[in-house]
């Protein structure tokens, strides 16, 4: 017989499949041999009835100490681990019994009870108007009416935490979607009542917290168990279609601003500017009408004094008014010395006077000899002038 030959490793007569009453047969055959060996080969009947008395205990004594292992290991199978930041929740035939704390746990085994293991301090996060990227756009999510009546593109994250794991285990199938589901609602309601420029522009943090606690609010009434943490705005701005006439718009407003802040700027240094020298003004002009006032009255009442003193001796009075004023004349003004050869008198002349007599040449090209000769020839005529003054003033004393 070849290999090739479909007869080949059957036996001649038996060509068919093999009986499973036979193979039946002879696994418990080979099942009771393995339980009822002999302790000897004899055929005795002593002997066979001491083996078939030691064989049934030897089987009992077996079949405890398997019972006896398997319990232990079903016993040691309900010791358990929870991870830090993690809670265990244990059920007792499906139903809530406790939660465990972090550390080496025990419980009933199975099918008695099971653990559920749930992590409170993770920070999960769900994606309201967008999926991984702010360009991967979701319009049905994202596109919002404002109260003004416009349409504003936004999107957002929030992030949120377990505070509460039993509800969050059993009172919700799909815990990102509440969550998801709630910012929206809470989100909607904020921007509607909100004007577009507000969330554009200088809202966005009041917005988003008036968000995180509008959905807790929503999250706490449903008993979820679920806190949220942070809501942080992505993106916000005008749909797509009219963001250049937007952008124009706000360009606009922006150089309307900065020429109003350039204006302020301006005038906030010039109206102090001017404010200060109005100030310094009044203060100069204060300071001179006190001196006039003040010199005015003094010069009165010097008057009267000397109104006095001349009606008590007038020539006395004249004569000391008339030294006093050349003494103040004479002091404020440059003046020469020229002794004269004819007589003792001394004659104060004005230097400006000599300059303008010696003509082109400066004072000090003048000679020596020339000084007492130009004095000479303007010595009778200022002569002339005090012997006038004097006489004039004897007529008045008269």
């Amino acid at each position: 017989m070849g290999l090739n030959d479909p007869q080949w490793g059957r036996k001649k007569g038996n060509s068919g499949p093999p009986d499973l009453d036979q193979l039946w047969r002879n696994f418990n055959k080979k099942l009771n041999n393995l339980f009822k060996r002999k302790g000897g080969g004899g055929n005795s009947g002593g002997g066979e009835g001491s083996s078939g008395g030691g064989a049934p205990r030897r089987y009992g004594s077996s079949i405890g100490l398997l019972a006896g292992l398997l319990l232990l290991l079903w016993v040691s199978s309900g010791f358990y681990i929870v991870n830090e930041g993690q809670r265990g929740l244990v059920l007792r035939f499906g139903k809530y019994v406790e939660t465990t704390q972090a550390g080496l746990r025990w419980h009933l085994p199975y099918p008695v009870e099971i653990v559920e293991t749930v992590n409170v301090s993770q920070v999960r996060t769900v994606e309201i108007g967008y999926r991984n990227n702010v360009r991967s756009k979701v319009l049905k999510e994202s596109l919002m009416l404002t109260d003004d009546e416009n349409i504003i593109d936004i999107q957002f994250a929030v992030q949120y935490i377990l505070k509460n794991p039993e509800e969050f285990l059993f009172n919700n199938r799909d815990p990102e979607n509440a969550v998801l589901q709630a910012a929206e609602t809470a989100i909607r309601e904020i921007i509607g009542k909100s004007k577009m420029d507000f969330v554009l522009y200088e809202g966005r943090e009041q917005v988003a917290a008036k968000a995180t606690q509008l959905m807790q609010e929503i999250l706490d009434r449903y008993k979820i168990g679920i806190a949220i943490s942070k809501v942080t705005m992505q993106n916000a701005q005008p749909p797509e279609q009219v963001q250049a006439a937007f952008d124009d718009a706000v360009k606009a407003g922006q150089d309307r601003e900065r020429q109003k802040n350039e204006g302020q700027a301006y005038a906030n240094d010039v109206i102090p500017k001017a404010k200060g020298n109005a100030a310094r003004l009044l203060e100069e002009s204060e300071g001179y009408k006190q001196r006039v006032i003040a010199s005015s009255e003094g010069d009165a009442s010097r008057f009267k004094q000397v109104l006095v003193e001349y009606s008590k001796a007038p020539g006395v009075t004249r004569d000391r008014l008339y030294l006093d004023m050349m003494q103040q004349v004479l002091s404020s003004t440059s003046k020469i010395l020229v002794d004269q050869k004819n007589g003792n008198n001394l004659l104060y002349l004005p230097l400006d006077k000599l300059i303008q007599m010696s003509g082109p040449s400066s004072p000090s090209t003048l000679a020596p000899e020339a000084l007492p000769a130009a004095a000479s020839e303007v010595v009778p005529d200022n002569a002339s002038r005090t012997r006038e003054a004097f006489r004039g003033r004897e007529r008045e004393t008269r």
